[in-house]
């Protein structure tokens, strides 16, 4: 187990003008650079998000984008006369994902410089270089690839039709989720889970009750383990799948059950997650016989899971600065949201 290393990027921003292409958009015809095509190309497959921060016609530049056949590949473009920091910030904004996790590419000092100054965590880079060489940078590289990385690009578009399919609901937001036929399963982590597993670990911060890693050896161990219980989780609804979006550990032991870790995807905070993978941990320690506790670091962008364990009835047993040991009676177990078809294995 080790504490959390720098955030790999998650989200690369990009300028247009004399970096996706060549020339001045609004003064003369452009031609797209190759190395930025591939680039795209290449970032996507790697799970890693992409969108645009420039100060250009909005109109004019989607139309350029899609006569090079990259539109879809950018979330949430800001293309319009503000600062670069401000898109970057509203990117992130819409994403839900911290800056520290984004790169911006731009092929002007100033504007880097503006971008630093006011967003420090940014990693700011020269698009005049070659850019196929930000592919062989760590922070553009996973340690391996899994499905819902591929298909990440997808699932937050997929976010986006549910959200505007949500903001035209005349209704309670619980009677619009009971459009969504939403499905989770719950179930044991299996060994082809351990490359997504080990991504949620790295890749989850808000949603995360202690912040800390495994390697896929340490995974696996637990997969094995007659003391430990590693639940993975899936969700689906009618817009598609949301993929794996939930990791649960728990040490297993005769008189006491120990969350270790809990996980859920910032991708479904609003749709009751984790309180569910919660319960559902809990009704397995209840059949166990045995007393429950759950561990919390606070790793200062977590409190939403220590809001989520005090919500949920659990206590203090023990605390130790950062650290806090909860434990729950287990005398009411709530049951899942009648929105949600559950289904636990």
């Amino acid at each position: 187990m080790t504490e959390r290393a720098a955030k790999a990027v998650k989200c690369v921003v990009w300028d247009l003008d004399n970096t996706i292409w060549n020339g001045v958009l609004l003064e003369e015809e452009v031609t797209a650079r190759p190395d930025a095509l591939a680039t795209v190309k290449a970032l996507d497959q790697r799970g890693i998000l992409q969108s645009i921060a420039s100060r250009n016609d909005h109109d004019t530049a989607m139309a350029a984008l899609a006569a090079h056949g990259i539109e879809e590949y950018f979330l949430a473009p800001q293309i319009n006369w503000g600062t670069k920091s401000q898109s970057v910030q509203a990117i992130a904004t819409t994403l839900n994902l911290g800056l520290d996790s984004f790169a911006f590419i731009d092929d002007d000092p100033y504007e880097r410089a503006e971008v630093t100054s006011a967003c420090p965590e940014v990693r700011c880079l020269d698009s005049t270089a070659p850019l196929e060489g930000i592919l062989e940078l760590p922070d553009f590289t996973p340690e391996f690839l899994t499905e819902d990385a591929a298909q990440r690009r997808l699932m937050y578009q997929q976010d986006f039709a549910r959200q505007r399919a949500e903001e035209a609901f005349d209704g309670a937001k619980e009677s619009f989720l009971a459009t969504l036929d939403m499905k989770l399963s719950i179930s044991r982590a299996t060994h082809t889970d351990l490359q997504r597993a080990h991504e949620l670990t790295e890749r989850t911060n808000q949603l995360n009750s202690t912040g800390y890693t495994y390697s896929l050896d340490e995974l696996a161990q637990f997969i094995d383990s007659p003391d430990h219980l590693l639940l993975v989780s899936e969700l689906s609804d009618t817009f598609g799948t949301y993929g794996r979006i939930g990791l649960a550990l728990a040490e297993c032991r005769p008189e006491r059950w120990t969350l270790k870790l809990l996980i859920v995807s910032c991708r479904v905070l609003s749709r009751g997650i984790g309180a569910v993978m919660l319960h559902d941990m809990m009704r397995r320690t209840q059949s166990a016989g045995a007393a429950f506790f759950a561990e919390f670091r606070n790793t200062g962008r977590n409190r939403l899971m220590q809001v989520t364990y005090r919500f949920a009835g659990f206590t203090p047993a023990r605390e130790d600065g950062d650290y806090t040991l909860f434990t729950h009676s287990l005398a009411a177990i709530p049951d899942p949201p009648a929105y949600m078809q559950v289904e636990a294995a």
